[in-house]
């Protein structure tokens, strides 16, 4: 049946690359192996009293900040807080050190006052080559924390950084933060699942 309208037109082809993408994903043992893997890292960081860190920019902040919320707050049940945190939230720590040093510091400078071994980053970028995400993502090696990018399709200049990615097969920015918030919900479930 033809759409009606144009807004209609739009739902339509927006919900059917939606529903295409998680076809393809659904499909990719790799894919899911990639998430159980991550999920495994991020319960056992916890169970050993570490922390989750956080980093993206715009829509992969608020994405960023949603996740931190899932584990400190609660997802699909009352259980206790895990101790997780997007690092862009005091906006006091991130124009000060983009003022001062440059806004490519804000989240390395974060976490090399944060990170303690045994901790995990997850870094959030579409494109792969956000330089301050990257300068976080050394950063965290630097202090030997285990480190999670969630990226587009080819990784771009982040992924050699990273232990793990969360690759979502596509270029359009929407589809792929839309799968990055379903990867870090499942990932949230799993832990939950493993801890309590």
């Amino acid at each position: 049946m033809k759409p009606e309208t144009a807004a209609a037109e739009t739902i339509q082809t927006r919900l059917t690359e939606a529903n295409s993408l998680i076809e393809k994903l659904r499909s990719d043992d790799g894919f899911q192996k990639e998430i159980e893997r991550i999920a495994e890292k991020v319960t056992g960081c916890f169970k050993s009293g570490g922390k989750l860190l956080i980093c993206g920019n715009g829509g992969s902040a608020t994405d960023a900040e949603h996740l931190a919320a899932e584990f400190s707050g609660r997802f699909q049940f009352d259980r206790p807080p895990l101790n997780a945190e997007a690092l862009h939230v005091n906006a006091g720590q991130l124009t000060a050190i983009a003022n001062d040093l440059s806004f490519d510091k804000v989240f390395s400078r974060l976490v090399r006052a944060k990170a303690q071994s045994g901790d995990l980053l997850i870094a959030m970028t579409t494109s792969g080559n956000s330089t301050n995400v990257i300068n976080a993502l050394k950063e965290a090696r630097a202090h030997k924390m285990t480190t999670v990018l969630f990226t587009g399709q080819t990784g771009g200049d982040a992924l050699e950084q990273s232990d793990f990615a969360i690759r979502i097969p596509s270029e359009n920015t929407a589809r792929i933060q839309e799968m990055h918030l379903l990867a870090g919900h499942i990932i949230c479930e799993i832990v939950e699942s493993n801890l309590f």
